[in-house]
């Protein structure tokens, strides 16, 4: 059995996260974590999860006793949450968005000696979009526009969504662009011809919506487009155990959804 901790139980994806793992006859839940001044420190996770008693309390303290965790907190974090991974050699998956440049760095760091995953978005069909954007993007050339528009909903507080800058990136490292110069977010005024190879980024906040991210191709006379949609979050939850299990046994260095997926074998 995989031994496993979930970091930021409490929250939406949290409480999937810990419902699941214990629908998993590979892994243990063994730890639930959330911030220290949160109202249900104590509270058996598995009451708050809905899935009845599992013996295991919300605490504010990453246990030192697991093969993985699994970090969906909020509250910018990570790099607490990598340094007590490092500290006690656990590997680390980690689902948290809008990550800065500093804690990718600390990543890079702890890919020295733990095995750690990181992923703007944890479902497999999504990591594979990554991967097609990149190639027709290559493929197709700056002949072709490109334009990405993500979806979701009404409380998003981030924008764009790390999945839309996730594809982005992708096509940047397959075409020589740059994130940071060629991608153009939003339009307004009278002087926004597009210009030859930017990419177009947008994005759209309704009601319920879990996640839409389309990016579109087109040149004179044909547009190609590629969509995924997510119907429900626990699509988000079976790739961050997937991720979890694959990464269980992996020497030190840091990962992604491809690496599980099989994408760069």
């Amino acid at each position: 059995m995989i031994r496993v901790v979930i970091h930021g139980a409490a929250g939406r994806m949290g409480q999937r996260l810990v419902a699941l793992t214990s629908e998993n006859d590979k892994l243990q839940l063994v730890g639930a974590v959330e911030r220290s001044a949160h109202e249900q420190l104590g509270t058996d996770v598995g009451l708050l999860a809905g899935v009845g008693t599992l013996g295991v309390a919300l605490t504010d303290t990453l246990p030192t006793d697991a093969d993985v965790v699994i970090d969906f907190a909020a509250g910018g974090v990570t790099q607490k949450t990598i340094a007590s991974c490092v500290a006690s050699n656990t590997s680390l998956v980690i689902g948290t968005t809008s990550l800065t440049d500093e804690d990718h760095a600390a990543i890079d760091e702890a890919g020295k000696s733990i095995a750690i995953l990181q992923a703007p978005n944890m479902s497999l069909g999504v990591n594979l979009l990554f991967a097609l954007a990149a190639q027709v993007a290559k493929q197709l050339g700056d002949d072709y526009d490109i334009e990405i528009v993500e979806s979701h909903h009404r409380f998003k507080v981030d924008a764009p969504s790390g999945t839309a800058l996730g594809i982005a990136q992708a096509i940047c490292n397959a075409t020589g662009k740059d994130i940071n110069e060629d991608v153009v977010h939003g339009r307004q005024g009278d002087e926004v011809a597009r210009k030859r190879g930017e990419i177009g980024m947008h994005a759209l906040r309704l009601g319920d919506q879990i996640g839409r991210h389309t990016v579109s191709f087109g040149t004179l006379g044909e547009e190609l487009q590629l969509t995924h949609l997510a119907t429900s979050r626990d699509v988000f939850v079976h790739g961050a155990l997937k991720a979890a299990q694959w990464l269980a046994d992996k020497p030190h260095g840091r990962y992604g959804m491809p690496d599980v997926l099989g994408l760069n074998a």
